[in-house]
């Protein structure tokens, strides 16, 4: 018989076996199927253009760079094009036409925000007159919704102007002066982009590439990448959904890796009286590989091509999710291509293989002798490499976790922290069995072997402790994995949300629908009863620092800020050097981003502007409020003349006005709103984060139930055997309630005292203390579900054990 033919008869005869091994690949499968649609979507999806579809070609500025870490970065912020480029472009071949393009928001008043046009970009729009004429004049307005002649109020940052009706169209939407609309945007003498009609027959593709080289340093987009000009937030939807793929990603393989190794070791481990039957006829143990490697294939690749299609629908679940907190827009689809599916499949059955080969090793290179021997009683003790190679990973990972944040400060820290992790969990899984052995004993000692069920569950849990080790493997690992995610969240959160409250001063702060203009501040100055009013623009800035000797290019929170009576609104708990400097080229840093960068009081950082515009700062403060108020400080005008719109995002007064009647549309907002506002913009992220990490605990939570499952559904001769030598169903039970017992409180000691040095680690990085916040409510819930399900899985399965006679079921094969 061949080893492929005797490879199916075991998977046909071993159905419950293999029926573990298909869960787990199926569900890992899914997981990698997700995440690469994920990174599919990040480089290729998006959204049909809009108003730039008529155009074959959309010119913009460059909005991105390439960095050293050869990672394309966006800039946060809209880099304008030089309305006089629109020229050039008119003169490559094959232009008909081009459309220089401006939107600008603004607030009409007693009609909310509204966006306005140029009235030239009427040519993309297809717009026509209900009424009236174009705007001629800086002061007219053609307007959805009004009457010819109507005097309306628009502001613009807070500021209204009034501009004369002189014509009409749809509803929704208003038009001024080509001129006009780039003064109203903050940059009369640039535009948003440049779109071109081309001549008849003239392909886009090589449109674009002519222009390209007929006017250097602009970038050119065509078919849908043109949405990508119209809409800032399709670029930063690609972005997010890359990092996302990748950071989820890699830590989901790793994840994958180990649960399927746990769960076709366990069932190797089940077959080791087969595989010593086939040693002592003569296999080799290059025949036991084959045959290992060829059941592992078959079935993964069946569970692997099953499990593409939900992991399709669990990236059509998260795109809805992404969509309701706000990373992604509505409109931006996911591509669902054939890579990402292939990919998956390709992973999934080369990682169980792997598995598969490396979990039956031993079943392999053992002397028949030995094998048949084993096949009755497990290896009383673990390897000695094996158990070397536990201690080290343990040390390892408890090292790394408290020092590295203790010996590289800021991200890189934190960063090196949350990777303890994996080494901890591990090194848990190569010491399992002795760990478990040891818990056996502590509760033993407890009291739990006094009855008869009791010394039975300990003398079993130290017999097979590699087999529970096994199963209790991935237990442990959700533990702690869900202790380290979920507490890293509740630690950053509490810590911005204090820095947040501690370091608002201001009596009252200033916001506007759209923004507010920069003279708004000047007049709320000068207004009796304010002692100091400092204007504040929020931005992000790239820049590239050194993390574990490779370059890698970031985007930080910064913020601009005027200098003048800085110190009466905010407290950003400065540790060294004073903000009164913080004028010209000077910049404050959060201890954070001052560890990453490498530099303090007296360096330099050379970083990206938010619209991409080089900038090299002195650091003049070093401050500890970098959760609540961004990474970076800057000079304000440094910051708000290299922004899409120029104007503010609030005003930090000290001292209460009433109102401020010469601007109606700035609304004052109390502290507590305001802190609460920036609390709910940061909790954005924290969501997005929790939910990947719940779909990584579903998949472990799904791993546990499926090994506990598969290792005591294989006892049914054992239990048969125990009832006919005279003891009850519900001593078989509370036997098996013991060994649960063991299980779930190794999984929640060790899967706790695994999380506990990311956790020190990760809030000394981000925070500066050693105690993470964990909710007490939240902890007891983690520990609570992983006693349901560790107990669950082993007590379900005993009850369907013992349905059978204990005759019939000794008849059962092994």
């Amino acid at each position: 018989m061949s080893v492929f033919a005797l490879a199916r008869r075991n998977i046909r005869a071993r159905k419950a076996t293999f029926a573990a091994a298909f869960v787990a690949v199926f569900a890992g499968s899914a997981l990698i199927t997700a995440s690469g649609v994920l990174l599919d979507s990040g480089l290729r999806a998006g959204i049909p253009p809009q108003r730039y579809a008529p155009a074959a070609v959309v010119v913009t500025a460059p909005q991105s760079e390439s960095t050293e870490d050869g990672v394309g970065q966006r800039f946060a912020e809209r880099v304008p094009l030089p309305v006089a480029r629109a020229g050039e472009i008119a003169r490559v071949p094959g232009v008909a036409a081009v459309v220089p393009d401006v939107s600008a928001t603004v607030v009409l008043r007693g009609g909310g925000p509204l966006v306005v046009h140029g009235w030239s970009s009427t040519r993309l729009d297809a717009v026509a007159l209900t009424g009236g004429r174009a705007p001629e004049r800086p002061d007219e307005i053609v307007l959805g919704g009004a009457r010819i002649g109507d005097v309306v109020d628009v502001a613009v940052g807070g500021i209204a102007s009034p501009y004369r009706v002189v014509g009409t169209v749809a509803a929704g939407t208003a038009f001024l002066t080509d001129e006009q609309a780039r003064v109203v945007a903050g940059r009369p003498d640039a535009v948003d982009a440049v779109a071109v009609l081309a001549e008849p027959g003239v392909d886009a593709v090589g449109l674009a590439a002519g222009i390209g080289q007929a006017v250097p340093g602009v970038a050119t987009a065509t078919g849908d990448d043109r949405a990508g000009a119209e809409f800032l937030d399709v670029g930063a939807a690609r972005s997010f959904l890359t990092l996302v793929a990748g950071s989820f990603g890699g830590t989901m393989l790793v994840i994958v890796l180990l649960v399927v190794a746990s769960t076709l070791g366990l069932a190797n481990q089940q077959r080791r009286r087969e595989f010593a039957l086939l040693r002592a006829i003569a296999a080799g143990p290059g025949h036991l590989y084959r045959l290992i490697g060829i059941e592992t294939a078959l079935v993964a690749t069946v569970a692997a091509v099953l499990g593409a299609l939900p992991g399709v629908g669990l990236s059509l679940l998260l795109h809805g999710v992404f969509v309701r907190v706000g990373s992604i827009p509505a409109g931006f689809g996911f591509v669902i291509g054939p890579l990402p599916v292939l990919a998956a499949v390709a992973g999934s059955v080369l990682a169980a293989v792997a598995a598969g080969l490396i979990t039956g090793r031993r079943a392999a290179r053992i002397s028949p002798v030995d094998a048949l021997g084993e096949a009755a009683v497990e290896p009383p003790r673990l390897g000695r490499g094996r158990i070397a190679a536990g201690w080290v990973l343990a040390l390892a990972g408890t090292a790394a976790g408290i020092a590295f944040p203790l010996l590289i400060t800021g991200t890189a820290g934190a960063a090196g922290a949350a990777g303890s992790t994996l080494l901890l969990v591990t090194a848990v899984a190569l010491l399992g069995p002795r760990l478990l052995t040891a818990t056996a004993r502590v509760l033993g000692k407890l009291g739990l072997s006094r009855p008869a069920s009791g010394f039975l569950a300990g003398a079993n849990t130290r017999a097979r402790s590699r087999r529970l080790g096994a199963a209790a493997t991935p237990l442990i690992m959700g533990v702690a994995l869900a202790s380290v995610q979920i507490f890293t969240l509740t630690t950053t959160a509490a810590a911005a949300q204090r820095q947040t409250e501690a370091g608002l001063r201001a009596d009252q702060v200033l916001v506007a629908d759209g923004g507010i203009a920069p003279a708004v501040a000047d007049a709320v100055r000068r207004t009796p009863g304010v002692t100091a009013a400092v204007s504040v623009v929020h931005t992000q800035v790239l820049v590239t620092s050194r993390m574990f000797g490779d370059p890698m290019t970031e985007a930080y929170a910064a913020q601009g800020v005027t200098a003048e009576g800085l110190g009466r609104v905010l407290d950003l708990d400065v540790r060294r050097g004073d903000l009164a400097g913080l004028t010209g080229d000077a910049v404050a840093l959060s201890e954070g981003a001052a560890g990453t960068f490498g530099v303090d009081l007296g360096g330099t950082v050379a970083m990206r502007l938010g619209d991409g515009t080089p900038h090299t700062a002195r650091v003049v403060a070093v401050y500890g409020n970098g959760l609540g108020y961004g990474d970076l400080t800057l000079p304000h005008d440094v910051v708000a003349g290299h922004t899409t719109s120029g104007l503010d995002d609030e005003i930090l007064v000290a001292g209460k006005v009433a109102a401020f009647p010469a601007f109606p549309e700035v609304h004052v907002a109390d502290r507590q709103a305001f802190v609460t506002a920036r609390n709910d913009a940061a909790g954005a992220q924290s969501a997005v984060t929790l939910v990947l990490n719940l779909v990584l605990i579903a998949f472990i939570a799904i791993a546990v139930v499926n090994i506990l499952v598969l290792a005591t559904a294989a006892r049914v001769r054992e239990f048969a055997l125990l009832r006919l030598v005279g003891a009850k169903p519900r001593q078989v039970r509370a036997m098996t309630r013991g060994e649960a017992a063991v299980v779930v409180v190794a999984a929640i000691v060790l899967g706790s005292l695994a999380a506990l040095p990311p956790l020190v680690g990760i809030s000394l990085g981000l925070t500066g203390t050693a105690l993470p916040t964990v909710p007490p409510l939240v902890h007891a819930g983690i520990l609570a579900a992983a006693a349901v399900v560790g107990w669950g899985a082993i007590a379900i399965p005993t009850r369907f054990a013992l349905r059978p006679a204990a005759v019939a079921a000794m008849r059962v094969g092994e």
